[in-house]
């Protein structure tokens, strides 16, 4: 009788390792997912968990979208993001970045964070629940309010940065056309709060 059951489960121990052993052959051939570029919202979610390790009260002082040879971005999208955080207990900020890939200038992928550094008490820190808005949505306004442009310029390159100013009670989708706010021939402000247009600038 004992030799029956030994003889039995001798027998369901094999049974259960050969089925394993597809299952984890099968794992170890699924091939690596390609990168993917993400919205500002989505990758400065994924920076904020770094921050809140750094200082529980961490706050958003900036957010913008690094373009990158590598990965071409979908709309509304980047293959690479930056936040900077600043702790009003600390008086510090902390500079993260979010990259689909390796890349050059210190972008490695996932999330980096970089040392952090005083804070001079310029900009406006932002709650997080006020980014309520992801990029894909505030570029779709933007897009329709600059359909002129865009349609002279389909190939220039869309960059985005979240910003808080007098201006307006909400943070900003500052949406621009080119590589750099200062020589955008086109920007366009969104609420990223209530995801409406607050205005265009030439």
């Amino acid at each position: 009788m004992k030799l029956i059951a030994i003889t039995a489960t001798a027998a369901a121990l094999l049974l259960t390792g050969c089925s394993q052993a597809p299952n984890q052959a099968k794992k170890a051939e699924e091939p690596k997912k390609a990168p993917e570029a993400l919205g500002g919202q989505s990758a400065f979610f994924k920076m904020y968990v770094s921050a809140r390790s750094w200082a529980p009260d961490a706050q958003i002082l900036m957010v913008n979208s690094i373009q990158l040879d590598e990965l071409k971005a979908e709309p509304g999208k980047s293959a690479a993001w930056q936040a900077v955080f600043v702790s009003p207990s600390k008086l510090k900020t902390k500079t993260y970045t979010w990259s689909a890939v390796e890349s050059a200038g210190n972008l490695h992928e996932g999330v980096f964070g970089q040392v952090e550094d005083g804070y001079n008490g310029r900009g406006k820190p932002m709650l997080t629940a006020a980014l309520k808005i992801d990029t894909p949505a505030a570029y779709k306004i933007a897009a329709e309010k600059a359909a002129e442009y865009v349609k002279k310029n389909p190939n220039q390159r869309v960059n985005f940065q979240l910003e808080k100013s007098d201006k307006h009670p909400n943070p900003s989708w500052r949406v621009f056309w080119g590589d750099s706010v200062s020589g955008s021939p086109q920007s366009v402000f969104v609420d990223a709060t209530l995801g409406t247009w607050q205005e265009t600038r030439r």
